[in-house]
């Protein structure tokens, strides 16, 4: 047994605590692939700040300059108070959202955020101006470096934050466009007047949640969009054609809650309730909900977040006066949307054909349910498709957060993954060859396919993807033509039928290496072409280079290398950008072969692929 003494105990300073543990101030780290990559976290961190200042109708303009590695975000609000700038952010647990009076229903409440990012930025700057006087001081890995007191200036009253996240904690990262831009649309979203500008272009929106909600949608609606508007709660929402499944996008005080919490089990409970007295009719509740699109945004007084990310409200209090979210979302839906239904009996009649329509679809699938469960109880008897693992995501514990499930095709990629998997997190479902085209078929198919009906039950999604076993999957498919076919049939499986999963960020590609590159003292695994150059002039003489053409050909000792602490993965997202996710589907899983055919042809790209 080791020794346990007086030595033993540490002390830490505030920037060595957030640079040993980043994970409770930032969540994952991860390298700039997912919205939820720690360097966006540091960014929205430092935004928030700036939002706050809007909100308190100090500065209607934001502007962020970013390039791959550093970001600056200017506003032009109040400033910090000069003689309290290396303090507010350096200096944890100081800020001014302690004070009601100076910040009310900010979402930055405990005075930690801007120091998580001075601490996990190689460089951090900080500049404030105030009345023609200015400070700047600059940081090193939190540490203090220099300061520098401007006696007279110009420019507008402001905060300036600029900052290089840290390259020996977020190793390999990189800033992305397409991920940044939709954050700064929700901030424009949610804040009607104000402008960010990002890289020289201006992101404003005039009708706030409307907005969200029309670039959002996947598929074409039912009925324009509900918009009710109060003090502190708005709401638009819609039913969408040709759409399983249920979507939601949440803010509290203009935080993305993307994991939900109080106030999205409040809307969802009285926004049945509302219907239900509406028609007088106790509607199934999966009905009433099935297929709808909605946006909630609330302002509480102090909310309380699940994490130090906050992409989960904890709390149910309201105000200090001690008004509940369930309470105030109750009232405010019983009112509002009550009313809307009576003076637009129209789009009342449409959401509840839209209701009936789901009722019956539900009733017609329960026969093909009830054989589908008694084949795949029969199956699950003999079939080895799904080695399962000990911990599950809705047991709700930490272990559960880390498990995952890798799809894979065919039994020689299975077999690699499944000899060196973690039993306790990492489960294998392997699928026989290519699964079926299920464009623009009915969710009948998933039944009365078996593939797909022994998919569902492995993922335990057929009543609710509250009930995900798995916090990720994994799709695990060979980087050659077919495997990139399965990869595309699997997708739109998921989109068609379950695109919440997608939403929520539970889908993934296993990156796996293409090249091996060893000499007799060193061997480096490739992910592309340029890491194989980069590789061959590390280890110059006397290589050997494999060209890994499948799962298959990768041995169990190697696979246990990339399915670890550094495996790769590729997070599937769906960038409202693009278009509707029905115009994508119907292009490229469609029938419309000439016209694909036209596409591939004019973007056809040519690698040459020279192993030296």
């Amino acid at each position: 047994m080791s020794t346990y003494t007086e030595d033993n105990i540490q002390s830490l300073s505030w920037q060595e605590h957030i640079r040993l543990r980043p994970g409770m101030y930032i969540g994952k780290i991860g390298d700039g692939e997912s919205p939820d990559d720690g360097i966006y976290i540091l960014l929205k961190e430092i935004l928030d700040n700036s939002v706050d200042e809007f909100v308190m109708k100090a500065g209607k303009e934001i502007h962020i300059t970013a390039d791959d590695k550093q970001i600056t975000v200017r506003d032009f609000g109040r400033g910090i108070p000069l003689g309290k700038l290396i303090d507010c952010v350096s200096k944890i647990n100081t800020g001014g959202k302690y004070d009601n009076l100076a910040f009310k229903k900010s979402v930055g409440l405990n005075g930690v955020g801007t120091k998580a990012v001075n601490a996990l930025s190689e460089h951090f700057e900080a500049t404030s101006i105030r009345d023609g006087k200015g400070k700047t001081v600059v940081f090193q890995k939190g540490n203090f470096h220099s300061e520098n007191d401007i006696l007279k200036t110009k420019k507008p009253s402001g905060t300036a934050i600029r900052f290089k996240p840290d390259e020996s904690i977020f190793t390999e990262y990189q800033f992305r466009e397409d991920l940044i831009k939709p954050m700064l649309w929700n901030y424009a979203y949610l804040n009607t007047g104000l402008t960010l500008v990002f890289n020289g272009e201006r992101i404003q929106s005039e009708n706030g949640l409307q907005d969200l909600l029309g670039k959002r949608l996947r598929n074409p609606t039912l009925y324009p969009p509900i918009c009710l508007k109060g003090e502190d709660l708005e709401i638009t929402l819609t039913h969408c054609q040709n759409q399983y499944g249920e979507e939601y996008h949440t803010f509290v005080n203009g935080q993305n809650t993307t994991q939900g919490g109080t106030h999205l089990h409040a809307f969802k409970e009285f926004f049945v309730k509302t219907l239900r007295d509406f028609y007088k009719k106790k509607y199934d509740s999966s009905d009433i909900r099935q297929s709808m699109v909605a946006a909630i945004s609330i302002k509480v007084m102090n909310p309380i977040f699940e994490s130090q990310t906050k992409t989960k409200l904890g709390s149910n209090v309201m105000e200090e006066n001690g008004a509940t979210v369930k309470a105030f979302m109750g009232e405010f839906l019983a009112k509002n949307l009550d009313n809307y239904l009576h003076k637009n009996l129209d789009t009342a009649k449409i959401i509840e054909q839209k209701i009936q329509s789901s009722e019956k679809e539900r009733k017609e699938l329960s026969g093909i349910r009830k054989l589908a469960r008694e084949r795949s109880k029969k199956a699950n008897l003999h079939n080895k498709k799904l080695r399962d693992c000990r911990h599950h995501y809705n047991q709700k514990n930490p272990k559960g957060s880390e498990s995952s499930i890798f799809i894979t095709e065919g039994d020689s990629a299975s077999g690699s993954i499944t000899t060196v998997r973690d039993t306790g997190t990492q489960a294998v479902f392997s699928l026989k060859g290519k699964p079926l085209n299920c464009y623009n078929l009915s969710k009948k198919i998933v039944y009365e396919n078996e593939e797909f009906n022994l998919l569902q039950a492995a993922l335990n999604i057929e009543e609710s993807i509250e009930n995900l076993r798995y916090n990720k999957i994994i799709i695990a498919t060979d980087a050659d033509v077919d495997g990139m076919h399965i990869r595309l049939l699997l997708i739109t499986f998921f989109l068609q039928f379950f695109p919440e999963l997608i939403l929520q960020n539970h889908l993934y590609i296993l990156q796996t290496p293409l090249f091996r590159v060893r000499n007799k003292k060193k061997t480096i695994y490739c992910y592309s072409e340029s890491e194989k150059i980069k590789a061959t002039k590390v280890l110059k003489n006397q290589i050997e280079i494999t060209r890994f053409k499948g799962l298959g050909e990768i041995n169990a000792s190697e696979f246990r290398n990339f399915i670890g602490k550094d495996m790769r993965l590729t997070p599937i997202h769906i960038n409202p950008s693009e278009g509707q996710i029905a115009d994508i589907l119907r292009f490229y899983m469609g029938s419309n072969t000439p016209k694909r055919q036209e596409f591939i042809i004019n973007n056809l790209r040519v690698e040459q692929d020279d192993v030296l």
